[in-house]
């Protein structure tokens, strides 16, 4: 299978932010999105849009040279969503997960396109009530486009950590940072990246998938971190959703960095630092597990230590990438990464609430503002 990759502006950024409808007055999930979708005379291929349940609204950034630009837009259309929920009684929470609702109980769209998602899942496809904060990143060339993939699965510890939210899963404590990581792995093309080096072997990749009728088109290929080839860029999918415009800045702006770090290794001498496949697997289940408290597997010739903290590896990093940070403009979103680092995550500051309802109504709180409440 030809898939023409199309290329675009190196590291241009843009972001995609799945929430949560609710029922103000009960807390719970509320499938009402058709009405607040209708009230706003919304489309499919519109900055606010459905997703699989009809208790999720998506907002899209358009593709933007800095973060901050990438942010505003989303925060616009935030402004612009929540004139519609008012009238309904209703409100969005920015979260991996609702910290009490039942999954079984929530109702999807139809379609084709969902209902193969329903059909082959099963039991599994009923517990995806779940909400992600998806980053793309432009790449400037097919070449690069697979490296770039893999190289991002390599930083996914951190890029999933400062975004874990999803503590809570049906009124329990599932003890992970993020129960949503361990749910949407469950889908059969979902996952970490396959080490491929060039655009061919993801042709020919593709092409066994559809052969196989795993997938009917290259974008049902759900990887963590994926080739985005309409687009022309690489998609990081790794992050729970998040309350507040400052957190969602801050992934945007650590995924935005190592993409260029990575576009630029690979531009000196196609090389770069790589971790193998099953150390990635076990860095991705850590970070899930533990969050920012999660012991990080490096290279080898990271300083000889096979293992460090998180927090301390992302501080290093953040260090390594401060020049990528001003050349991108994004140094106050990369900020305050060192800032949830250290003052807490969504996950933390849930769980520090001490219940699921009080966690609900904290991230009720916090969704859509501009910083956490620490």
């Amino acid at each position: 299978m030809l898939i023409e990759f199309a290329g675009s502006e190196q590291s241009s950024v843009g972001i995609e932010w799945e929430l949560a409808l609710v029922d103000l007055a009960t807390g719970e999930l509320a499938p009402r999105a058709d009405e607040v979708l209708n009230a706003l005379g919304a489309s499919d291929g519109g900055p606010i849009r459905k997703e699989y349940l009809k208790n999720m609204i998506e907002l899209v950034s358009g593709a933007h040279n800095t973060v901050g630009e990438a942010v505003g837009d989303v925060a616009e259309q935030f402004h612009i969503l929540q004139t519609a929920l008012t009238p309904l009684g209703l409100g969005v929470i920015g979260a991996g997960s609702h910290p009490f609702s039942l999954a079984r109980e929530q109702q999807r769209f139809e379609g084709k396109r969902y209902d193969i998602v329903a059909e082959r899942n099963g039991y599994w496809g009923r517990q995806m009530a779940i909400c992600g904060t998806h980053i793309h990143v432009g790449v400037d060339s097919k070449a690069k486009a697979l490296p770039v993939t893999y190289g991002l699965s390599r930083f996914y510890p951190y890029l999933l950590a400062v975004s874990c939210s999803s503590p809570y899963w049906e009124g329990e404590d599932s003890c992970y940072a993020s129960q949503r990581t361990m749910i949407f792995q469950q889908l059969p093309t979902n996952g970490l990246p396959y080490p491929m080096a060039t655009w061919d072997e993801f042709e020919a990749y593709a092409d066994d998938l559809l052969a196989c009728g795993m997938i009917n088109e290259p974008g049902e290929i759900r990887w963590d971190v994926r080739p985005s080839p309409k687009f022309g860029t690489v998609e990081n999918r790794t992050g729970d959703s998040v309350p507040t415009l400052a957190e969602l800045g801050a992934i945007a702006a650590l995924t935005q960095c190592f993409a260029e770090q990575i576009s630029r290794s690979y531009e000196q001498d196609q090389s770069g630092e790589r971790l193998e496949p099953w150390l990635v697997r076990e860095n991705k289940w850590r970070a899930a597990r533990y969050g920012l408290d999660a012991d990080v597997i490096v290279p080898k010739s990271d300083g000889g230590r096979r293992e460090v903290p998180l927090r301390e590896g992302l501080g290093r990093w953040l260090e390594r990438l401060a020049l990528i940070a001003r050349d991108l403009g994004c140094e106050r979103e990369i900020e305050v990464v060192a800032e949830l680092a250290e003052r807490g995550a969504s996950y933390e500051r849930q769980r520090a609430t001490g219940s699921p309802r009080a966690a609900f109504d904290l991230l009720l709180a916090e969704t859509g503002v501009a910083a956490p409440q620490y």
